[in-house]
């Protein structure tokens, strides 16, 4: 009997120690197929996707989840790295053209004697470079502040009319002197919920748009369409137009088209126009005929009976 028992005990010491083997093996294979996954990870080399119903297949998977996570946060600081570096390349050109023609104006009257004719030349020549400056400058400083989201909307139930006039006040004058006739078609009860400083900015910047690309005695319509959700905006030209596959390309930061570059301006309008709607719950879209006009759509969020705005 107490042999028996001996060896009883002895079988179960042997049995807990292969047991033991057992579960020391399979912790190794586990922990080696871990670190082999981590280390894929780490070189940046595809890692298995594990089809086994097993708890190893279950780690892996979830190490797979995240080394996606990690590699899609890569890939977007990447890209704002690559965006960040292309508007500094961008704002640098912009800027050296203008302090460029003011150096070399400077220079000219410095060292030149002139008459009270052509220093009253220069002189509105270096005016013109500084105000371009100074448009420039605003215009990146109302972009930083815009993607930071400094800037906010005032939103209130004002007159489309009366921002729409507002917009006017600093196109007239160009498209005066190029004798373009500006029409517009707004029933001046209309009222939106919308911020009338902002929007007004960026309908300035569309009738600029259209002021610039339409030729001389041509013209500019602005029409307002109430609709179930949005208040339509429509800008109208019959200048240029721009072609189709553009039409993606023209609301990017400092986007000129190729054939307008010597043509003032910076290639900030649309972008902002864009921006400020968006900051409203609004949008924008275009639709043109090259060599027979474009037109903008400004689309505003209507404000229901109840004070709230459609969603």
């Amino acid at each position: 009997m107490k042999d028996m028992m001996l060896i009883l005990l002895a079988a179960a010491v042997v049995l807990l120690l292969i047991r033991n083997i057992y579960l020391h093996q399979k912790a190794v294979r586990f922990t080696d197929t871990i670190c082999g996954a981590l280390d894929r990870m780490i070189s940046r080399e595809a890692v298995r996707e594990p089809y086994e119903d097993t708890l190893e297949a279950k780690v892996q998977g979830k190490l797979n989840q995240y080394a996606s996570q990690v590699k899609a946060e890569r890939e977007e600081i990447m890209e704002t790295k690559r965006e960040i570096q292309e508007m500094v390349s961008d704002i640098s050109h912009q800027v050296k053209t203008p302090i460029a023609n003011i150096k070399m104006f400077h220079g000219i009257l410095q060292q030149h004697e002139l008459n009270e004719e052509k220093r009253e030349s220069f002189l509105k020549l270096m005016e013109g470079q500084i105000d371009k400056l100074d448009f420039l400058m605003q215009s990146m400083i109302q972009m930083s502040r815009l993607e930071a989201g400094i800037l906010s909307a005032a939103l209130e139930d004002a007159s489309v009319y009366q921002t729409i006039a507002r917009a006017l006040n600093g196109a007239w004058e160009k498209a005066e002197r190029k004798h373009i006739g500006i029409q517009v078609n707004c029933d001046p009860h209309i009222h939106v919920r919308h911020d009338p400083k902002w929007t007004a900015e960026a309908l300035f910047n569309l009738l600029d748009n259209a002021v610039k690309y339409t030729r001389e005695g041509g013209l500019i319509k602005i029409e307002v369409k109430p609709g179930e959700f949005y208040t339509r905006i429509d800008v109208a030209d019959n200048g240029k137009g721009i072609a189709k596959d553009r039409y993606h390309k023209i609301f990017q930061r400092f986007y000129r088209e190729p054939e307008i570059t010597s043509q003032e301006g910076v290639g900030l309008g649309l972008y902002l126009a864009r921006e400020i709607l968006s900051m409203q719950k609004g949008y924008i879209s275009v639709r043109s005929v090259p060599e027979k006009g474009t037109t903008f759509s400004v689309f505003l969020l209507n404000t229901v009976q109840d004070g709230t705005e459609n969603v």
